[in-house]
């Protein structure tokens, strides 16, 4: 077990703020009210568009929620990085795994270009694939973006494990056939977690490399 495949929001990244913000400026500009931190927290994990839709009125028609995407699209690209940071430790959580020859990839439901953005900002010294929505390949909980990452990197699920802090992360390990670590850091809690299948908890960044560690040994 060699290779370590990450979601991004809520694992590696604090992304919430810049994603409330650019929700609300969205629903501002499209004349719909706005939303809470904590309401937008459990809107992520399943890509912006069906964010938009669970941030906008029921019954909104389509026309308007499209035109709302795009607002968001529009703003978030200009302000992805405006308050996101890593979460403290997971620096130098990488680097470790790093050092101890892990390979590494981003899984991730956001846009592409910007899963490219921070990538680059942030990661380009410790992780050497990242994989976004795009045109062509199904967004999680389908196995696809995992699948790709894995051609990319070299490597198999059969030693791979998967790094999430959702219940589309547990959704999309299992698919993809890998055992998932659940981090308690992110955007959904413990209990959350646990109703939905979750066995293996990571409480603070440092854990991660004994967790790995003791899953090799049981392979062994």
């Amino acid at each position: 077990m060699k290779t370590v495949i990450f979601d991004l929001d809520g694992t590696l990244l604090d992304t919430l703020q810049d994603l409330c913000l650019s929700t609300n400026h969205a629903l501002r500009a499209c004349g719909f009210p706005e939303r809470t931190l904590q309401e937008v927290r459990n809107f992520v994990g399943n890509g912006v568009g069906l964010l938009i839709r669970r941030a906008l009125p029921a019954g909104t028609p389509r026309l308007q929620e499209e035109a709302c995407l795009r607002e968001f699209r529009a703003h978030y690209v200009r302000h992805c990085q405006d308050n996101t940071r890593p979460y403290p430790g997971i620096q130098e959580m990488l680097d470790t795994l790093k050092k101890e020859g892990y390979r590494m990839g981003i899984v991730s439901n956001k846009l592409q270009a910007g899963v490219t953005e921070l990538h680059q900002a942030w990661f380009q010294d410790t992780i050497q694939v990242a994989v976004g929505e795009s045109e062509g390949i199904r967004r999680k909980p389908a196995p696809d973006m995992v699948e790709q990452a894995l051609l990319e990197l070299g490597s198999t699920r059969e030693e791979a494990i998967y790094v999430g802090d959702s219940d589309v992360d547990l959704e999309t390990s299992r698919r993809a056939g890998m055992p998932c670590i659940s981090v308690l850091w992110g955007f959904r809690d413990r209990a959350f977690l646990s109703a939905h299948g979750a066995t293996t908890f990571a409480e603070r960044p440092d854990e991660i490399a004994g967790i790995l560690s003791s899953m090799q040994e049981k392979q062994t």
